[in-house]
């Protein structure tokens, strides 16, 4: 065998074992990643229930495409802003770690500031994160980080008189 031979085998070689490495380093990232707040694709969500603070806690379901507040009788409510309560559950957990980790009361779970559920599954903001702008956020026995744009907020006066 010729020594070019002999070294274009040697770099093809090497290049196939960097490929492999890279692959499973990809791999690897990718089941480590922490993933979305719930299994649930937002554009699927057709009921939210939401309670911020004591208010009192407001009802939607979703029917032919629009969003319905169900409270009493059914009135139109905003879809933009219900829609971006059903992208809460499609929201980028920064980390996850397990509720024993934590004083509930210290974080705000106790009681939660604001109360939202997708479908029936639970979701509970917390406060601020010191670390940045990320908010504690209980969903079932395990808390995540999330950015601090999911924070529901309750319905305007000018929302409510669009309707």
């Amino acid at each position: 065998m010729k020594r070019a031979t002999r070294q274009r085998l040697w770099l093809i070689g090497g290049a196939l074992v960097l490929a492999a490495v890279a692959g499973w380093q990809w791999r690897r990232d990718h089941d480590a990643a922490p993933g979305t707040l719930l299994q649930l694709a937002p554009e699927a969500i057709t009921e939210v229930a939401l309670a911020v603070g004591n208010g009192p806690e407001e009802h939607y379901a979703r029917r032919d495409g629009h969003w319905w507040r169900i409270d009493g009788t059914p009135a139109r409510a905003d879809d933009g802003r219900l829609g971006e309560l059903a992208d809460t559950a499609a929201a980028a957990v920064l980390s996850w770690r397990p509720l024993s980790d934590f004083v509930p009361a210290k974080i705000g779970l106790a009681p939660p500031l604001a109360v939202l559920s997708l479908d029936g599954q639970r979701i509970e903001f917390g406060e601020t994160s010191v670390t940045g702008p990320q908010r504690y956020v209980r969903v079932g026995d395990r808390v995540a980080l999330i950015s601090i744009r999911y924070m529901p907020r309750q319905a305007t006066n000018e929302a409510l008189k669009a309707r």
